[in-house]
């Protein structure tokens, strides 16, 4: 299946697939779609199954494929009524959960049905648990991770031979990955290119058979496609640094416009005082860089509080 063939008028289930190995093992959990105007993971995620599926009972462990925000990915919307990746506190889970199905907004609905799936899968994990989190970007970008700083996050995200981004929890903390890594568990966020490009999906489904075979849910030696996989993502990240920290990001205001000069793409250069953006009220603020850095997720799309992040290079 190809990216351009997402259909957004095709109902999409919670669960789009699950594979239960005959061995116990570990549980790796993959999430498409958290913003609804980011398809390209549904479209691998049902490309791995197709191959996976036949195969199932030579695994050990399980592997779970979930949809996240389904009403934004019908309409092909970052979120309906608000940002389904913000929410995840376990204040927000609990107010959402204390209300009555009709007084949630979309996001509330999506957050409480998408917490229950996972909930249910985290109680029957009998080993260690990896959840993957599928992102794209607006503008365009090589494939990276984020991750929060531990050590099976970190190794993982090393097998996958991208840029690895660090310190995003500490600029956020209410995303997906946080409160799965509050549970104890290790979550990553792949991002894999750029909403609409192709070979972004291609990106997530090299991601996901190699995050299958390092988590011991497949055997490496019976994945022929595998070194096809691993160059495919080393190729695409190219010479991007491998380990950053995120040092910088810039919040929209809420009412304030924000628009990015055109050209900038994910992971350019940046020198201290190089117009980045415009902001304010009516675009008269020159948004700057404010030191030498990286630039990371330019946004170049009409929703979303975060305007660009930027990153220096990690020394460990």
């Amino acid at each position: 299946m190809h990216l351009s063939g997402f259909r957004r008028d095709e109902p999409l289930e919670r669960v789009l697939g699950a594979c239960q190995g005959r061995a116990s093992g570990p549980l790796v959990i993959a999430i498409a779609g958290i913003h609804g105007n980011e398809p390209a993971g549904v479209v691998a995620l049902r490309r791995v199954l197709r191959e996976l599926v036949p195969h199932a009972q030579t695994l050990r462990g399980r592997f779970v494929a979930l949809t996240g925000n389904r009403a934004g990915l019908a309409r092909g919307v970052r979120g309906v009524d608000h940002d389904l990746n913000r929410y995840w506190t376990r204040a927000s889970i609990a107010e959402a959960r204390s209300k009555a199905p009709e007084a949630r907004d979309t996001e509330q609905k999506e957050l409480v049905e998408l917490a229950e799936a996972l909930e249910r899968e985290f109680a029957r994990a009998p080993g260690p648990v990896t959840l993957l989190d599928l992102h794209s970007t607006s503008g365009p970008t090589p494939p990276f991770t984020l991750h929060a700083d531990e050590l099976r996050a970190v190794e993982l995200a090393r097998a996958l031979d991208v840029a690895a981004l660090f310190g995003l929890e500490m600029l956020l903390g209410s995303t997906l990955v946080d409160w799965t890594h509050k549970l104890g568990h290790t979550g990553l966020v792949i991002e894999g290119g750029q909403n609409e490009a192709e070979d972004t999906a291609d990106h997530h489904e090299s991601a996901l058979w190699i995050a299958l075979a390092h988590a011991g849910v497949l055997d490496a030696n019976a994945l022929p496609d595998l070194a096809a996989h691993r160059a495919r993502l080393t190729r695409a990240a190219g010479p991007t640094p491998r380990a950053l920290t995120i040092c910088h990001r810039h919040v929209i205001p809420e009412g304030e416009r924000f628009e990015m000069l055109p050209g900038w793409s994910g992971f350019d250069p940046v020198r201290e005082g190089d117009m980045l953006a415009r902001g304010g009220p009516t675009l008269e603020q020159e948004l700057r860089a404010p030191y030498d850095a990286t630039l990371i997720m330019p946004r170049y799309q009409g929703a979303g509080s975060d305007g660009f992040f930027l990153a220096r290079a990690n020394p460990r």
